[in-house]
């Protein structure tokens, strides 16, 4: 069979040693970015783009954190 059931996502991990829940927020444009950022270098990853509310939950929901979980950094 070439077309089956498409498989319901499950949730996204990240390794909660090494990394921590950040959302970059930039001052001059406002533009929002979350991701991760490594504790021992500080490295961002980006993940995806936070337009509005309804971004922020799916990232929140995608990862299985809480709002008090994510930092913002600018």
């Amino acid at each position: 069979m070439l077309f089956g059931k498409k498989k319901a996502p499950g949730k996204k991990t990240y390794d909660l040693a090494c990394w921590k829940p950040v959302v970059r927020c930039s001052i001059c444009t406002g533009e929002q970015a979350a991701g991760f950022k490594e504790k021992a270098t500080g490295r961002f990853e980006e993940v995806m783009l936070i337009r509005g509310e309804g971004d922020m939950a799916r990232f929140l929901r995608e990862y299985g954190l809480k709002p008090e979980d994510v930092t913002k950094e600018y």
